[in-house]
């Protein structure tokens, strides 16, 4: 087999992990149990697993090598007091290094050649990001800001309201207006407020120049939504996966797969189905100040082990998964695959009930779909799910966020839906 620069690259996180997994295990509260049962010949895989729970118990001392590190270490700008978005458990505090969002960014940026140009010919590319205005890390705010305000470095933030559905054609002319005199190189979306402002571009005649990519991140992009990105924008869509905790993991490569970002994190994938499918684990290799060992980040993946390298597939949340009758799970991902060959449509929830008919709640994009392809839809999805009942379709104009701002696609009835 030919030893290419990603083998090459994968087989040196092997030496890398044992160069801080000692470090990691002696020095931080929250792993030093494993270290005096472990040792320091301890392996990767004899590690505890972690969840959100236990980032949040006993934070920051958990983390901080001394009680008292902390303020020094805020007084002196080295670390950045950050929280998650919070979608799926309360928002949990975190440790990061000054300057340390930007740089793993980038490392993933550069894994895809369209957006690896683009920063060779302008590092500090212009973007303009639509997300849900609530906290988007760098960035939090109420009230009606100025621009001005809302410029951060080379990044324009648009929205002002986390209700995409509601907003006027004020509201996206205004959008428009502000992101045609930024002239970006590159959108930075979520994709539901990204589909609301795409939509409304088209309808404009709304052109954005120097525009090279659109970057999706922040929630899952569902095929419903690149459709529309591609036909608006006319330009290349990738989606850029990754969290607040452990910074971004995949970027997607030409062909539609998931290139690891190797320098950030070691994945492991956990208890996968027949399919391959199972729940991601991270190890975090950039982070000293709150490394994550075996983090259960709460995502399933696929892992696909090609000749020359390794790629993965994002099924969505783990909790937004749904278990037919016979016990199957169905993954976000393959739920979305049922909507591939179907136009027509903006956004949708599909929503599990345990006596009544499951339902798909949808927004319509355009005239929407036509009776055939709602009846073909309908077929799909009761077939994938094993449904013994009818699914409920039913188009609406609204859809309504998380508190967090974000968007789900799966209400299964584990996630607390019930009608």
């Amino acid at each position: 087999m030919l030893a290419t620069p990603e083998l090459i690259a994968e087989v040196s996180l092997r030496q890398r992990l044992a160069d801080v997994l000692p470090r990691y295990l002696a020095e931080i509260t929250l792993y030093r149990a494993s270290h005096a049962k472990l040792g320091l010949s301890a392996e990767l895989g004899q590690m505890p697993l972690i969840t959100k729970e236990d980032i949040r118990n006993g934070f920051p001392t958990n983390f901080l090598r001394e009680p008292a590190e902390l303020g020094r270490l805020l007084e002196t700008q080295q670390v950045e007091l950050e929280h998650t978005s919070g979608t799926s458990e309360a928002r949990t505090a975190l440790l990061l290094p000054s300057g340390w969002w930007a740089e793993q960014e980038t490392r993933a940026l550069r894994l895809n050649p369209i957006s690896a140009a683009l920063l060779d010919l302008a590092p500090a590319a212009r973007r303009v990001t639509l997300n849900s205005p609530v906290c988007s890390g760098e960035i939090c705010y109420t009230g009606v800001p100025s621009p001005q305000e809302r410029t951060l470095g080379n990044t324009l933030f648009l929205s002002l309201s986390r209700q995409p559905f509601l907003w006027s054609e004020a509201d996206l002319a205004r959008m428009a207006e502000e992101a045609i005199g930024w002239r970006p190189q590159f959108l930075d979306l979520d994709p539901v407020y990204g589909v609301a402002f795409a939509r409304y571009c088209e309808r404009a005649g709304v052109r954005l120049p120097d525009l090279r990519f659109v970057l999706c991140s922040y929630e899952y992009l569902s095929v419903v939504h690149r459709r529309i990105f591609e036909r608006a924008f006319g330009v290349p869509v990738f989606d850029l996966y990754g969290s607040t905790e452990t910074g971004h993991l995949l970027m997607e490569a030409e062909d539609g797969t998931k290139r690891p970002s190797l320098e950030t994190a070691v994945l492991e994938v956990l208890e996968p189905d027949e399919l391959g499918i199972g729940d991601l684990v991270v190890t975090t290799l950039t982070n000293d100040f709150m490394p994550l060992v075996r983090y259960r980040i709460g995502d399933l993946v696929e892992r696909l082990e090609l000749p020359y390298h390794t790629r993965y597939q994002v099924h969505g949340r783990t909790a937004d998964a749904f278990a037919t009758v016979g016990g199957r799970r169905v993954t976000t991902r393959q739920i979305d695959q049922c909507f591939e060959p179907f136009a027509g449509l903006a956004h949708y929830q599909l929503i599990q009930r345990r006596e009544t008919p499951w339902v798909l709640r949808y927004v319509s994009d355009g005239p929407g779909l036509e009776a055939k392809a709602l009846t073909e839809l309908n077929e799909r999805l009761t077939a994938l799910l094993e449904l013994t009942g009818r699914l409920e379709m039913r188009p609406t104009e609204l859809l309504l966020p998380e508190a967090s701002g974000k968007f789900r696609l799966g209400y299964p009835l584990q996630a607390g839906s019930t009608s």
